[in-house]
């Protein structure tokens, strides 16, 4: 009996150490939210986690309101260090609060300290034998008077993308998925993979609601489902884990 319980142990204790976890670094687009069963709004790596099959473990760590400057001097990238493992991942999404050139405290030079920031996840993250792996940030719902998608992020994504270039990073490009897949909904459409409401239209706001950078459930899900299919093309050792 006791050699059985003991042969039972060994087994689960295997499968436990066999479990792959995928940090997910950045900002409140995707991030968790709380009140997740009344809440509208959705971080896109929230609901990443119905993608994957039940033996890896998403732990996102991505927070409202930080770039990657505060995401580091607050501690939460040290945080992660302590704990993640060979075989690991880290998806890394900054850029919107980096360019927020009145908060000192977020801001980023484009071309010196939010390329360095870059560079540091990924060789630190390669030193503990995890992959890192880098997005450039969704786009804003910007559309002009003639129905034109303007960009908002300037030369953030291209620096992400020059990071993946030189240090031989998978790059998820969703700038560029997430133009199109707002162009795709429209004008009007595509208030819906936002947050778009009248007053007294959704009892989780008191009053009117026109955010056109977070996600609805909607959005994210939509995000979620570009980034899975760039991940099993650009990183294949995740094909695995991703649910058919």
């Amino acid at each position: 009996m006791k050699f059985k319980l003991l042969i039972l142990l060994f087994i689960a204790t295997s499968c436990m150490a066999q479990q792959t976890t995928i940090y997910m670094i950045g900002d409140s687009t995707m991030s968790n939210k709380k009140d997740p069963e009344t809440n509208p709004e959705h971080g896109w790596g929230q609901v990443l986690p119905q993608y994957f099959k039940e033996n890896t473990v998403i732990d996102n760590r991505a927070v409202n309101g930080r770039s990657s400057r505060s995401f580091i001097g607050e501690g939460r990238w040290d945080s992660i260090l302590k704990t993640i493992k060979k075989g690991d991942f880290v998806f890394i999404q900054f850029g919107h609060n980096d360019q927020k050139f009145k908060s000192p405290d977020r801001y980023t030079n484009p071309h010196v300290t939010y390329r360095h920031n870059l560079i540091r996840f990924v060789e630190e993250a390669r030193a503990k034998g995890a992959t890192p792996v880098l997005f450039s940030s969704i786009v804003r719902r910007n559309f002009n008077e003639h129905g034109t998608l303007i960009d908002t992020h300037g030369e953030y994504p291209l620096e992400t993308r020059l990071v993946a270039l030189e240090y031989d990073v998978p790059f998820i490009d969703l700038q560029y998925f997430t133009e199109h897949l707002e162009e795709s909904y429209g004008v009007e459409g595509s208030k819906k993979l936002h947050l778009h409401f009248e007053p007294g239209e959704n009892p989780y706001y008191k009053d009117a609601k026109h955010d056109d950078t977070h996600l609805s459930n909607l959005g994210a899900h939509e995000v979620a489902k570009l980034a899975i299919a760039e991940l099993k093309k650009k990183v294949p050792t995740l094909s695995g884990l991703i649910k058919n």
